[in-house]
């Protein structure tokens, strides 16, 4: 008889924490969860994108080498290659190939456009999700910048929680490390992902450090308040960084 009650009460608490378990699991999946795949889809995309697009201009260099030099953006150049439909000057440098050579240019020019297209439509995915989950992070730092932040941090509460100066240096781990195993002889890193920010692009690089905290100050008041749902004020701390550092 005790046996049989020790087996129910088991079967009964199993039941109740395999529900326990299952809200929780479903519960974990959010918005977070989404960005982080969703840059992460952007990142390998990058990578695919960018191998591709130097195998396209080697290749497409052996026919029309004129052009390939002229072109130096990868994205130009897809575009140019798919425009110009095998086209070229009567006196180009390039060899004489043939058709089903050209064809297969022309077939790695448009499944490159077609990774450059799905690269486009993730970030505009990631914008409309970002637009309601972290409204001031996104108008601060901006779309991809804020979901590498996201990603690196592992959630938005997570990123909350973190100081200034930590915010600051998110995707500089490498240096940090390597500057605490080594001492003296590697500087400690002074910014990571924020080095893509469009402000550190326009001031002299001895500034770098200085613009790199000043934008994680402001990326830190917009993300603990886009966490507990404060009003939007990203416009506002925007404003304040470009008058700073015009």
């Amino acid at each position: 008889m005790e046996k049989t009650r020790g087996r129910e009460h088991f079967e009964s608490l199993y039941k109740k924490n395999l529900e326990l378990t299952k809200k929780q699991v479903k519960e974990s999946v959010n918005e977070d969860s989404f960005i982080a795949h969703a840059i992460g889809n952007v990142g390998e995309l990058d990578k695919a994108i960018n191998l591709l697009s130097k195998r396209l201009r080697e290749w497409y260099a052996l026919y029309n080498p004129e052009m390939e030099r002229e072109t130096g953006e990868h994205e130009k150049l897809v575009q140019a290659v798919l425009e110009n439909k095998g086209k070229r000057e009567k006196n180009s440098m390039g060899a004489e190939i043939s058709s089903g050579d050209l064809s297969q240019i022309m077939l790695l020019a448009g499944q490159i456009k077609e990774l450059y297209d799905l690269r486009k439509k993730h970030e505009s995915y990631l914008e409309e999700i970002m637009k309601k989950h972290c409204p001031n992070m996104l108008e601060v730092a901006g779309v991809l910048i804020s979901a590498k932040l996201l990603e690196h941090a592992g959630s938005l509460r997570r990123l909350m929680m973190m100081p200034a100066s930590t915010i600051q240096i998110l995707g500089a781990e490498k240096a940090l490390f390597r500057h605490l195993k080594t001492g003296k002889k590697a500087k400690p890193p002074k910014y990571g992902i924020l080095s893509q920010h469009p402000l550190i692009g326009k001031v002299k690089k001895e500034e770098y450090g200085k613009v790199a905290r000043t934008l994680a100050d402001k990326i830190s008041i917009a993300v603990k308040v886009d966490y507990f749902k404060g009003k939007f004020i990203g416009d506002k701390l925007k404003e304040e960084l470009e008058k700073k550092f015009q």
